[in-house]
């Protein structure tokens, strides 16, 4: 599993993982059939809306279920994405992020498949009649290196609301053609960007969401002030992602301080003692007024 050790000395992490991708998703096309997917995709049940549910006030907790990284490792023995997906609702997660990769971060589409079928029944998660997310749903974001019509596809079909498009990865042609068939597909996508010249390419496509990641992908290294660089740059009618680096209630309350919408957080919250009281206090922590 993983990167190799050159590729960490080296700063390519990123480039070893897609071309792993690139050359494995040929394998996975032959034994289903982009026609026969495309098929499964438009059974599926109508997506949650993604957007919609990051907008609520303060400062929303998107809370990923994660096995393990290319930098550490295995992060949790007993994983089980079921069980943290209803413990992240319990505790007022307001959307699921589910890591699908499997050779570097030991998730796969089944995970995602469990977790929106185990999820589905909100009312019987959620006990408070007035909670917003009984209306607008807990959407499940696919979490994973997309970079074909394909990925799309098959993200919908595995039952996935939004997927995830890493503009440092991405075309520019690739991304415009990417983000219209995830809309297409009735799905929103949540555009990742770690660097201002990434953030200029990705703006002219007025997507929904975009989320400023402040792990280089290639270092793996977090450097936590830059979201804050990125973040007066983005037009307010879009809605902001703060990805990485994020452990505390003040982290928390920097985020809101900066108008940042939501953060996604996985790998403080499942190697938690207390996966709850963790979600729950990170939860707390964006309803505060900053």
């Amino acid at each position: 599993m993983g990167v190799s050790n050159m590729a960490k000395q080296r700063g390519k992490i990123l480039d070893e993982i897609m071309k792993f991708h690139r050359e494995n998703l040929p394998k996975i096309m032959r034994e289903v059939p982009v026609e026969d997917l495309r098929a499964f995709a438009s059974l599926a049940s109508p997506a949650a809306d993604f957007k919609a549910a990051l907008q609520q006030p303060g400062v929303s907790l998107i809370a990923e279920c994660k096995k393990a990284s290319p930098s550490k490792g295995l992060l949790v023995r007993n994983y089980d994405p079921v069980q943290l997906a209803r413990t992240y609702i319990r505790a007022g997660a307001r959307a699921i992020s589910v890591l699908t990769d499997g050779r570097h971060f030991q998730g796969s589409l089944g995970d995602l498949r469990d977790v929106k079928e185990a999820t589905a029944n909100l009312r019987a998660l959620i006990p408070e009649r007035g909670d917003p997310r009984l209306a607008i749903g807990v959407p499940v974001l696919r979490k994973d290196f997309i970079f074909h019509p394909y990925q799309v596809y098959e993200s919908r079909a595995a039952g996935a609301d939004a997927v995830l498009l890493i503009a440092a990865v991405l075309s520019d042609g690739d991304l415009k053609s990417l983000l219209q068939l995830v809309n297409q597909t009735g799905m929103q996508a949540l555009i990742e960007v770690h660097t201002e010249e990434e953030l200029a390419r990705v703006l002219p496509l007025k997507p929904d969401v975009i989320g400023v990641n402040n792990r280089n992908l290639q270092t793996f290294e977090v450097d936590f002030a830059n979201t804050g660089r990125l973040r007066a740059m983005i037009p307010e009618d879009i809605v902001v992602v703060g990805e990485s680096g994020l452990k505390t209630a003040e982290d928390v309350q920097q985020m809101q301080a900066i108008s940042v919408d939501a953060i996604l957080v996985g790998e403080t919250l499942v190697k938690s003692k207390d996966t709850y009281e963790t979600a729950r206090m990170l939860v707390k922590a964006g309803k505060k007024k900053a």
